[in-house]
């Protein structure tokens, strides 16, 4: 019998536009997928560790690492393990009209992900908390489309206010093991440095 499972993955596209405007698409689309009477599994994704990583080079580059998220914690996760996590659900069982809001185990601030780059490249890079508007017109100076800066701003105001913290450790029971920290994750590597900005 065929069923479908979508993951947040299906809506990476709406992510980079609007991200929690996509969410609100998802949460709204519900009901309808529960009526159709299809088999289905949702596993939502929380935020990529990667999102941080591609803005190292422009930190490194400009000596500290800059945002608008203020002490809010953030409960990311690498794409091998929310990869893991639907391999666990399409090859196990039991997982069908069960919604997993998928998020990483240690949550961080940007204070803590500064904190962690400065460690692994041996020089002091700080997080510097901007105005949501002057983060904006940072973001435009590094040449980030206005719009574009200004829909990052202000998912980073949202973060602030806890929109990415989530303790449920969902993503970690379905793996079988915690979910990668920070410091396991090479911050300083040459893949990680090609991207201007901060």
């Amino acid at each position: 019998k065929p069923f479908h499972r979508l993951t947040a993955e299906d809506f990476q596209r709406d992510l980079q536009v609007n991200l929690f405007g996509a969410i609100a698409a998802l949460q709204s689309a519900l009901p309808a997928l529960k009526a159709s009477g299809i088999p289905f599994t949702i596993l939502r994704n929380g935020w990529y560790t990667e999102n941080y990583t591609g803005s190292i080079g422009g930190a490194q580059a400009g000596g500290a690492f800059i945002g608008s998220a203020g002490p809010g914690r953030v409960s990311a996760a690498t794409r091998e393990d929310f990869a893991e996590a639907a391999v666990a659900v399409l090859l196990g069982s039991g997982h069908e009209g069960k919604t997993y809001e998928l998020a990483g185990d240690q949550a961080f601030t940007l204070t803590d992900l500064a904190a962690e780059l400065s460690h692994q490249s041996g020089k002091d890079i700080p997080y510097r908390d901007l105005p949501a508007a002057d983060y904006a017109a940072a973001l435009t100076g590094f040449g980030v489309p206005e719009g574009f800066a200004t829909a990052i701003a202000g998912w980073d105001v949202n973060v602030s206010a806890g929109a990415l913290y989530d303790d449920g450790k969902q993503l970690s029971a379905l793996i079988g093991r915690p979910t990668t920290p920070l410091s396991k994750i090479a911050l300083g590597s040459e893949a990680n440095t090609n991207t201007p900005g901060a």
